[in-house]
């Protein structure tokens, strides 16, 4: 048996064409399809611009937040520390405990 036989071999004729191909062309050619392909695109589209202000909004906060509150829980935690060191020298030497200040 030659390699040739048995084999057939798809040309661009429209006749050899499969089912299968028939039924996929025509379906896609369908405005339906053209119509949700395009509402695809723009879901695409409004998603992409959502996620990339979504982003820039995400830096904002994150550098705000790094900027203004870590140096005043920083300034805070120090502060009670200092309180409770003065607390502990004057329990050392003797003096009775002050009662925190309140503010």
């Amino acid at each position: 048996m030659s390699s040739g036989q048995g084999k057939k071999r798809l040309t661009n004729n429209s006749s050899e064409v499969g089912f299968l191909a028939k039924v996929t062309r025509r379906v896609s050619d369908t405005p339906i399809v053209a119509y949700t392909k395009q509402k695809a695109s723009d879901a695409a589209y409004v998603s992409h611009k959502l996620l990339k202000s979504t982003g820039k909004a995400a830096w904002i906060a994150g550098t705000t937040f790094l900027i203004l509150v870590v140096p005043l829980i920083i300034e805070m935690d120090r502060e009670q520390q200092f309180n409770e060191l003065e607390m502990q020298q004057q329990s050392l030497l003797g003096a009775p405990p002050l009662a925190p200040a309140q503010k």
